[in-house]
C-alpha cells in the first residue's frame, strides 16, 4: 500500500473530506488530492500532523508494509474498542476545529474520547473549559483526579474544590481538606478549619503551605486518623495523601 493509499484510507476512516483535511492542515484541497494520487508527497511537518490526527505512527505512513495487529496497542486490536471509539466528526469546522468530535484523540468544541480536548471535554483524559474524566483539567472540572477553578473529584485541586481528598482556597473534603478555608473530617486551613475528627488552622502561612504548620505529633495523629476513617478500597489514595504530610 502506497503512502497516498494510506492517507486516503485514513482520511475516509476518520470521516474527513479532502476539503476538511486541507483546512485542518492549512493546505489546498488540490494538495490533498495530489498526495493521495502519489503525484506529490507531504512535507515532514504535515506528515507529523497527520500521524497525530489519525493516531498512527510515522513508520506506518512511510514504510511500504502496513502495520500488523500485533504491532498495534491491544486496545486498538479489540473490535469492541473500534466500535466504541470509531471516529465521528461534525462536518462543520470553526477556526479549524470540528464542532464535535468522538474518537480516541478527540479535538472539538465538544470532544469525547480517551484523550479529549475541547470547550466541553469528556474522556479518560479530559482538558477543556468544562471537563469530565479520569484525569480532568478545566475551569469546571469533574474527575477522579480533578484540577480546575471549580474542581470536583476523588482528588480535587482548585480555587473551589470538593471531593474525598480536596485542596483549594475553599476546600471541602469528605476525608481530608486542605486550604485557606477547609472543611472535612480532617481539616487543615490557613484562616479557618472545620473538622469533625481533626482540625487545625493558623493565620500564618509558613513556606506558602498550611501543611508546614503541623507539628510532628499532628502529622502522626492525622496519619492514624486516615488509617481509621478511609475505607480499604481507597487505601491507595490515603497513602498518596500521607506522602505530602
Amino acid at each position: 500500500m502506497t503512502l497516498g493509499d494510506k492517507l486516503s484510507k485514513l482520511r475516509k476512516e476518520n470521516n474527513y473530506t479532502q476539503e476538511q483535511l486541507a483546512h485542518v492542515l492549512g493546505v489546498s484541497r488540490q494538495a490533498i488530492s495530489k498526495w493521495e494520487s502519489n503525484l506529490t508527497y507531504p512535507e515532514t511537518d504535515k506528515l507529523i500532523r497527520m500521524s497525530e490526527l489519525f493516531s498512527c505512527s510515522l513508520d506506518y505512513l512511510l514504510k511500504g508494509a502496513e502495520e500488523t495487529d500485533s504491532k498495534r496497542p491491544a486496545s486498538e486490536q479489540s473490535p469492541i474498542f473500534r466500535i466504541r471509539f470509531r471516529e465521528r466528526k461534525s462536518e462543520n469546522i470553526v477556526f479549524g476545529i470540528h464542532l464535535w468530535h468522538i474518537g480516541r484523540n478527540a479535538r472539538g468544541f465538544v470532544a469525547v474520547g480517551l484523550n479529549a480536548r475541547g470547550v466541553i471535554a469528556v474522556g479518560l483524559k479530559a482538558n477543556g473549559i468544562i471537563s469530565f474524566g479520569m484525569l480532568s483539567m478545566g475551569m469546571l472540572s469533574l474527575g477522579m483526579f480533578s484540577l480546575g477553578l471549580l474542581s470536583i473529584g476523588l482528588f480535587a485541586l482548585g480555587i473551589l474544590s470538593a471531593g474525598c481528598f480536596s485542596v483549594g482556597a475553599l476546600s471541602i473534603g469528605k476525608y481530608f481538606a486542605l486550604g485557606d478555608n477547609a472543611r472535612g473530617m480532617i481539616a487543615i486551613g490557613d484562616t479557618q478549619a472545620v473538622g469533625s475528627v481533626f482540625q487545625k488552622s493558623s493565620e500564618l502561612i509558613v513556606q506558602n503551605t498550611a501543611v508546614s504548620t503541623l507539628t510532628e505529633a499532628d502529622i502522626t495523629t492525622v496519619k492514624n486518623i486516615l488509617d481509621t476513617i478511609v475505607p480499604s478500597y481507597l487505601s491507595w489514595a490515603k497513602e498518596i495523601i500521607k506522602l505530602f504530610l
